[in-house]
């Protein structure tokens, strides 16, 4: 019989593309796990890892028991959930990764709102980037997510985790403030404060103004949304702004007309498929719902 944990091992393994950082993430040593997967090829027979150059990957049959593998720590989640659910009342641990707009003005709410109708459940709050947060998910270091995703960008991986939108986001364009742009050519001219190139969001933005024939020229790059919204206030860049973060600050940047105003980016829970179903993470989705849903109506 195939052991879960070595199976787990190697899906580590496919998340993370090597064997050092899965060590990394899970603290083991290379060496343990390089013994660990060598039991498994035995127990299974075949090959699931080659080498390439310093590094590995699957093989194909590596690829298909992970696939494997997914359905199975599916059928766990279902049977940890059901027997949570058998309490009939949301209790226990539940560690949530968010990124961190919604973790300022939307958790709170949620976790109060949780502490005082749930007492024996334990939230546990995280700010993660979305990228970070759905790997821990899926390592289980995380029993949720709540992430954004940008239209035309890949969102989560379909495989072994479960998405409920929360919903929708505004997000519009904002010039420098104070500064007049009197004709394309000076809009195309503008300089843009983004997050990291490789951010979700950013590709998003890219094409965007690419589609509207604008070549952004990218002059400041932070993770921190805030930070983007202080530089249009101070007349020093360009920037995609969501209501939520101009809500929060309380500020009165006016979008432009030159930048078009009919974008959004969906706000998500996501859960290891299989525990969808689990009190504790329903009554943590349902209050993070009503706590965004009063958030937008401000």
């Amino acid at each position: 019989m195939l052991d879960v944990h070595r199976l787990t091992l190697l899906r580590e393994v496919k998340l993370h593309g090597s064997m050092s950082a899965a060590a990394r993430e899970l603290a083991y040593s290379h060496s343990a796990i390089s013994q660990q997967l060598g039991v498994l090829e035995k127990e299974t027979g075949v090959i699931l890892l080659e080498k390439v150059g310093r590094n590995v990957k699957l093989t194909p049959a590596g690829e298909e028991l992970v696939r494997n593998t997914e359905a199975i720590l599916a059928a766990i989640e279902r049977a940890e959930s059901d027997l949570a659910s058998s309490h009939q009342r949301a209790q226990g641990t539940v560690t949530v990764a968010a990124f961190a707009t919604i973790s300022r003005s939307v958790m709170p709410t949620a976790m109060a709102q949780l502490a005082r109708k749930f007492p024996g459940l334990d939230v546990r709050l995280r700010r993660e980037e979305p990228e970070t947060a759905v790997l821990q998910l899926m390592s289980r270091h995380v029993d949720a997510v709540v992430t954004d995703a940008f239209p035309g960008t890949q969102g989560a991986p379909d495989g072994g985790i479960h998405t409920t939108v929360i919903g929708q986001d505004p997000i519009r364009g904002y010039l420098p403030h104070g500064v007049a742009f009197e004709d394309f050519d000076q809009l195309r001219s503008a300089r843009w404060v983004v997050e990291p190139l490789s951010a979700a969001s950013t590709q998003w933005a890219l094409r965007v103004c690419r589609e509207r024939g604008i070549e952004p020229v990218i002059a400041h790059v932070s993770s921190d949304v805030l930070f983007h919204l202080r530089m249009v206030e101070h007349g020093l860049a360009a920037a995609f702004l969501p209501d939520m973060v101009v809500r929060e600050a309380g500020s009165d940047v006016i979008p432009s007309s030159w930048l078009p105003a009919d974008q959004h980016r969906s706000i998500q829970f996501l859960v290891r498929a299989g525990s969808e179903h689990s009190a504790a993470l329903v009554a943590v989705r349902e209050a993070i719902l009503h706590a965004f849903q009063q958030n937008s109506d401000l």
